[in-house]
């Protein structure tokens, strides 16, 4: 097995054990989960190079050949997520630096930090549906433990209907594996691509299609299974609630493209018409329930949920176009959510809390932090040239060109809403005057270090989706290409079974 498809699990599980050994000593603690999450972009990077220039990899742990062994496999697709989650897993550490006490350290943050992240690559280079099942498993304990890390009512409140309603999806997931195997014999999501179409009763395909759509769909927060999100996310340290979301539904929506690219494909005009109201529906009540609130992580929560509906359309259009843009999609709004909440997580260390009517005048007191913001917003809501624009105005040719002119008027309406949102944090929480009165408590100002490790990677993360806006041809390609190889998986077959006549 190439040691690159190894390198994304094992450098932060690695980093785990560490962190727990010198878990006695705060400083080398944190400077370990640091490096640690910078060793870990290194072989991210490796992986996206070699499958760029050479294919998909796939390699057999223990030397068993799939279809019966466990198979780690990486196309670009695979490749392009495990990068971008190497990326925002450093951009965070270096904030949780900051962010993070020293009493939620003491009960192993920075261990369950890293673990969570090696369940998210483990989740994206998993070639078998029971493995990434497991996957899910070790990224549900870490970020359960994460979130109520600090014990505070309202995170135990948080992570209870977090876990409760993820508990349900976990069930459904085990039900609809034990079902397809039971009907397939195999679990390989490679052999599955062959085996599936072979099946008498179809219309057990089709009832194993909707139960994934459920059970994955939960994790991914889509309509109208999306409510843990906004009653969990906003309870958590801000690192947490960063990583959180700018990995943990990304993989539900990584599992779905996967899933309903690969191997239920056979009925794309009942799984994909599906797919298509839950993609609309979770716009609207994503961008619904975002102009209701008044915290800024509540807004950016159910903004998460409104954009998942965005990468929801490209896999339910299911064109090379639509694929590709929902591709795009994804690594923008990574990038740009997470430097949101992190802006978010210094307005709140700044004004003392996130709720917009107790805060302000940040465009004085914290010009820098104000034009982060602006930026990162402006690309959410899909300003050009910024990268939002591009993945957004993917989405919506793609809609277009199959005559799909609601669901077109969907996502431009939603944009437009976003914008209505992002506005409304501007004007309260920048641009009119810091309230006063007593019972406004006075907050101490951050010393310059740790203004530097709050803003450092909100900066980077923001400054990468200029990059990607201005400058969209090369990844545009790169995801072009990465939905040729979901559209056509022959090569990813070929890379897990053998070649095959």
């Amino acid at each position: 097995m190439s040691w690159l498809l190894a390198a994304p699990i094992l450098t932060p599980m690695t980093t785990a054990i560490v962190c727990l050994l010198v878990r006695r000593h705060a400083r080398v603690e944190r400077a370990v989960s640091v490096a640690g999450g910078g060793l870990l972009l290194a072989p991210c990077l490796m992986l996206l190079v070699a499958v760029w220039n050479g294919g998909p990899l796939a390699g057999q742990m223990g030397s068993w050949p799939a279809p019966y062994g466990i198979t780690l496999v990486a196309d670009l697709f695979s490749a392009v997520m495990v990068a971008i989650a190497g990326l925002t897993g450093f951009a965070v550490a270096v904030y949780g630096v900051a962010d993070i006490d020293r009493e939620r350290q003491r009960f192993g943050f920075h261990t369950l930090y890293h673990i969570l992240l090696g369940g998210v690559c483990g989740a994206f280079l998993t070639g078998d549906l029971f493995n990434l099942y497991v996957w899910f498993e070790v990224m549900l304990i870490a970020s359960f433990a994460l979130i109520t890390l600090g014990g505070e009512r309202a995170q135990l409140d948080g992570a209870v209907k977090y876990a409760a309603i993820n508990l349900v999806s976990t069930v459904l997931l085990l039900t609809a594996i034990g079902l397809t195997y039971g009907a397939t014999g195999t679990l390989n999501m490679a052999d599955l691509s062959v085996r599936v179409g072979a099946v008498e009763n179809q219309g057990l395909v089709s009832v194993l299609a909707v139960l994934f759509l459920i059970a994955l769909g939960i994790k991914a927060a889509v309509f109208p299974l999306f409510f843990w999100l906004p009653a969990s996310y906003h309870t958590p340290p801000v690192a947490v609630t960063a990583i959180l979301s700018a990995l943990m539904t990304k993989v539900g929506v990584y599992a779905l493209m996967r899933v309903f690219t690969l191997i239920f494909t056979d009925d794309v005009g009942f799984t994909h018409t599906l797919l298509l109201w839950v993609a609309a529906l979770t716009m609207i009540t994503g961008v619904l329930g975002a102009a209701a609130q008044t915290d800024v992580r509540r807004i950016l929560s159910f903004h998460i949920v409104s954009q998942i509906g965005y990468m929801v359309l490209g896999l339910a259009l299911y064109t090379p176009l639509a694929i590709a843009g929902a591709v795009f999609y994804l690594v923008h709004n990574i990038l740009a959510k997470t430097s949101l909440f992190l802006v978010g997580g210094m307005m709140g260390r700044l004004g003392g809390c996130q709720e917009l009517s107790r805060i302000g005048g940040f465009y004085q007191s914290a010009p820098l932090l104000a034009v982060i913001f602006l930026i990162a917003a402006f690309s959410l809501a899909g300003f050009p040239p910024l990268s939002g624009f591009w993945a957004k105005f993917i989405l919506v040719k793609a809609s277009l060109d199959l005559e799909h002119y609601v669901i077109a008027a969907v996502a431009l309406g939603v944009g437009l809403m976003t914008i209505y949102s992002m506005t409304k944090i501007w004007i309260l929480g920048f641009w009119k005057p810091a309230p006063g009165g007593s019972d406004t408590a006075p907050v101490p100002a951050p010393s310059p270090g740790e203004t530097t490790l709050r803003l450092a990677p909100a900066a980077a993360l923001t400054a990468l989706t200029v990059v990607l806006g201005v400058s969209p041809e090369p990844f545009l390609e790169v995801a072009t290409r990465a939905a040729a190889e979901l559209f056509e998986p022959r090569a990813y077959v070929e890379a897990v079974l053998g070649e095959r006549p």
